[in-house]
């Protein structure tokens, strides 16, 4: 009889634990659902198809930085170089396509080759060179990519792009922006790659422990290059999603953006201690930014205290995450 008590009682602590871990992986969601809601309560625009096409259109560019930074991140690693590496992927686009007028297709893939090149450069200086963290190697290729994005054209901005170069980040099908596809495709194909590849599950066991994963036989060193070229490639594709809205690339493109897609991954669930985190939780986050931005943007509340609001749900968001690891030590 005693037995079939304790039995009953480690059962409901389970069960309790599981519809914790639950509503855990759905906070984000359901924080996005309570600030949609106060918005449309605050603002009569807000809840229409125009604005919400337009926080889909606005959220494109931070939610590929996102999911590229995401993967970084799982392995308990980040990457500070992601706007320096947007700047100098569409600068050169720029010359290829219309300074020097070549195939604009080969523009577009000059475009993501530089974005993985510098990613791969990334990876490269954290293994080969080890590096102790790889916000040093970040940091510094970040610099790297911001001098060579102001130098190719002496700081001078490049307009006049070809259409098919504008389209990814210009074009709608019908209410909705192609920019939003793009990133609907890109997380799915990356869930796939995250859950059903071997490398994908490595990602996650090297962010988990990387001395075990290592000596369970996975080639860390080689993972990690990986992560880091695809983080570049997402900021050379989201350099081409921007170019397409705004018809120019300048040197200056995408300041402060890795903040952004760090927020946007952190805020979705992810932890930077590795090994935690979802494709559907960074795109959650990546919302959230853009919806709060454009409530605030709505509400007429100045640049400076957008900065500051956003600034709290990082700290919140991160603070969150410290008190899931604490609960996890315990």
């Amino acid at each position: 009889m005693s037995q079939i008590i304790v039995d009953k009682k480690q059962e409901n602590i389970t069960e309790k634990k599981t519809i914790k871990t639950y509503l855990a992986k759905l906070a984000p969601l359901l924080a996005l659902i309570l600030l949609s809601g106060i918005l449309t309560f605050l603002s009569d625009k807000f809840l229409t198809v125009n604005n919400l096409m337009n926080i889909a259109r606005q959220s494109s560019i931070n939610a590929l930085l996102a999911i590229g930074m995401l993967l970084p991140i799982l392995t308990a690693g980040i990457d500070l170089s992601v706007g320096s590496i947007l700047a100098v992927s569409i600068m050169i686009m720029g010359i290829v396509s219309v300074s020097m007028s070549l195939n604009p297709v080969l523009g577009i893939i000059v475009c993501l080759a530089v974005g993985a090149g510098f990613g791969l450069l990334n990876g490269v200086l954290l293994t080969k060179l080890r590096l102790p963290h790889p916000f040093i190697s970040t940091l510094g290729t970040q610099f790297i990519g911001r001098g060579i994005a102001l130098l190719v054209t002496a700081a001078a901005p490049i307009a006049g792009f070809p259409y098919i170069i504008q389209f990814v980040g210009r074009e709608f099908v019908g209410p909705i922006p192609v920019s939003f596809i793009l990133v609907i495709f890109v997380y799915v194909v990356m869930h796939i790659f995250l859950t059903r590849t071997q490398t994908g599950r490595y990602i996650y066991a090297i962010g988990g422990n990387p001395e075990a994963a290592r000596l369970s036989g996975i080639k860390v060193d080689r993972v990690l290059i990986i992560v880091y070229t695809i983080s570049g490639f997402m900021a050379g594709l989201a350099g081409l999603v921007m170019v397409g809205r705004v018809n120019s690339a300048f040197p200056l493109a995408g300041v402060t953006y890795e903040l952004d897609a760090i927020a946007a991954v952190i805020i979705g669930g992810a932890s930077f201690l590795g090994g935690v985190g979802t494709v559907a939780g960074t795109l959650i986050g990546a919302m959230i930014i853009a919806v709060l931005r454009n409530g605030l943007n709505l509400l007429n509340v100045s640049a400076d205290s957008q900065m500051a609001l956003i600034g709290v749900v990082i700290i919140a968001a991160v603070y969150v995450d410290v008190l899931r690891q604490r609960k996890k030590r315990k």
